[in-house]
């Protein structure tokens, strides 16, 4: 008789397993079960419909850096399967990456629907099974046999099992994982923006920075890179990189919190103060809202000035010393207040999940329960943005899969 690998959820950790172990170990029956009916609509949504897939990083060490959660265990599993690996297995079917100035890679046709085509090929390739519309409802263990319960009172049995299902954002939903004997932390969203309600900042919607510092007052957490500002408040890479390090603790504020950016963070208050006397003596005569040094789009030095008291009349020659330190308070320390957050484009990840200290990490194999195996986003590891969460979900697949394979035989 074949054996039987079932694996839950039909997303890009998912879909991964499943074609390695099929590719793998040929006369393994392998069957994905989707609740909806759009598998890998992540992966297809995924950086504006290009498809983040990957960061262009070959030091393990510094990959691992990434990850607000599951560092120490993604330093592990991306011996086995790395990036470098994630680059020669898609090459290797036709698929080419290609890198951005930062590091992100994605296929160099820029559409996420390369990579959903090359998933969707190698599942036919190796008859790997797939159901559409089917929820799982229960899993129990009788002797070495699961046995899933799925959407219209269906039973399936198998051999092995890979849970892909992806975060969950409350407890109660990893109901039936709970029951096979597994924890789980609590899960938090992750990667999400700040929302500053009535804020005059938000006037200046479309307006970025390239070199932003951010620090969540009464808290470690801090980012540095793009700042957005949109009609909600501010976005970009340096909030979403804070928003992931501080996943847990701005849950347990309820996303009110202060925060202060120093939109030039080259200065500091002695160095601002030495370049104001630089402009003063040189560009005495000349407006200040004229004579914008620093590189900042022009919309947000004219509203510093305003904030900060200065007209528009007013001269470098002028300029006295109260709306300076402001000024210079302004531009180095703003504070503003966050009050709410907002999902960010596609790029939903939840912190949290199934306790890494009950899943062996060179396996991806239940510590709990034998042949039960994780993939992806379903455990407590996350990643910032760049393509580190589908790296997570690609090297937890294929060891998932190799794993199955060897024990299948």
């Amino acid at each position: 008789m074949p054996k039987t690998l079932i694996v839950i959820g039909g997303g890009a950790a998912g879909f991964f397993c499943a074609v390695n172990a099929a590719r793998m170990g040929r006369g393994l029956k392998v069957i994905v079960l989707e609740k909806s009916s759009k598998p890998l609509s992540k992966v297809k949504v995924s950086g504006g419909g290009r498809c983040n897939v990957t960061h262009a990083c070959a030091d393990i060490d510094e990959m691992a850096k990434s990850y607000p959660r599951g560092q120490h265990f993604v330093k592990k599993t991306f011996h086995q399967f790395s990036a470098i690996d994630t680059i020669e297995w898609f090459k290797e079917r036709g698929v080419m990456l290609k890198t951005e100035e930062d590091g992100r890679m994605f296929p160099v046709t820029d559409s996420s629907q390369t990579i959903v085509d090359g998933f969707f090929s190698e599942a036919n390739k190796y008859g790997v099974e797939l159901l559409l519309n089917c929820e799982v409802h229960k899993v129990e263990k009788s002797g070495n046999i699961f046995h899933v319960a799925i959407s219209g009172s269906r039973l399936l049995a198998s051999d092995f099992l890979c849970i892909a299902t992806g975060g969950y954002p409350k407890p109660s939903m990893f109901g039936w994982m709970i029951k096979l004997g597994h924890h789980i932390i609590e899960p938090a969203p992750s990667l999400f923006t700040f929302n500053l309600p009535n804020n005059p900042v938000t006037k200046l919607m479309g307006v970025s920075v390239q070199d932003v510092h951010i620090k969540i007052v009464g808290s470690k957490t801090s980012g540095r890179g793009p700042v957005l500002i949109t009609h909600w408040g501010l976005s970009g890479p340096a909030v979403l990189r804070s928003s992931a390090w501080g996943a847990k603790e701005l849950a347990s504020r309820n996303y009110e919190f202060g925060i202060t950016l120093n939109w030039l963070p080259g200065y500091n208050e002695h160095t601002m103060k030495e370049e104001f006397r630089e402009l003063r003596n040189q560009h005495g005569p000349q407006k200040i809202i004229k004579k914008n040094q620093f590189g900042l789009p022009q919309r947000l030095w004219q509203y510093f000035l305003q904030q900060s008291g200065i007209t528009e009349n007013m001269r470098w020659a002028d300029l006295p010393a109260k709306p300076q330190n402001m000024l210079i308070q302004n531009l180095l320390g703003q504070h503003v207040e966050v009050k709410g957050k907002t999902v960010f484009k596609e790029e939903f990840v939840t912190a949290g999940g199934i306790e890494l200290s009950e899943i062996d990490a060179n396996t991806m194999q239940s510590k709990v329960v034998p042949n039960l195996f994780f993939a992806g986003e379903v455990m407590d590891v996350d990643g910032i943005t760049g393509g580190f969460n589908f790296q997570h979900a690609w090297t937890s697949g294929f060891i998932a899969a190799k794993s199955i394979v060897s024990a299948a035989w």
